[in-house]
């Protein structure tokens, strides 16, 4: 879509925590309407649907959105998007008592193209390790995810982050 679309929904989010807790399907129709402008089935209108779903307290309406603007080529038109709806759809998944999938989903991540994503995923991969009992998996991404931000520390941050996952330790 073009700079004006990406703007004004740019601004519909910024405007998100404006809406009280009663009004999220207001906001919904906003987002609905702006995805509503794009042709049946585009994976931007999708994934945006899906986000306001999220992010208004229902996983269990945003998963489909979520796979179904993946399925339809969301990371071809834009490969941000397409890592963030992985990111959210795990996150969606271990809210409905799925973290095995979103595992499945964000692992292959860990090994994707670098980005400003990249902590975000580790989080999120941490958090669904945790809900499947997997807490040292989970600490040890979170912790190298943390290091090279720390001010001093960062060698041995990481290396204690390697260490909670070696074998025999």
């Amino acid at each position: 879509m073009d700079q004006d679309w990406e703007d004004r929904v740019a601004a519909a989010w910024a405007a998100f925590d404006d809406y009280a807790e009663e009004d999220a399907g207001e906001f919904r129709a906003v987002i609905d309407a702006l995805a509503g402008e794009l042709p049946e089935g585009s994976p931007l209108g999708l994934f945006e649907r899906a986000c306001a779903w999220d992010s208004t307290g229902h996983s269990d309406k945003a998963v489909p959105l979520y796979r179904e603007a993946l399925d339809g080529g969301l990371s071809e038109v834009s490969g941000y998007k397409g890592r963030r709806a992985k990111i959210q759809l795990a996150s969606s998944l271990r809210n409905l008592g799925r973290a095995e999938e979103g595992v499945k989903l964000l692992t292959p991540e860990l090994d994707a193209p670098s980005d400003e994503l990249d902590d975000a995923v580790r989080a999120c991969l941490a958090l669904c390790l945790s809900g499947l009992g997997r807490d040292r998996e989970g600490l040890s991404l979170v912790l190298g995810a943390l290091a090279p931000h720390l001010p001093r520390y960062q060698r041995s941050m990481a290396n204690y982050a390697r260490l909670l996952v070696e074998p025999g330790e």
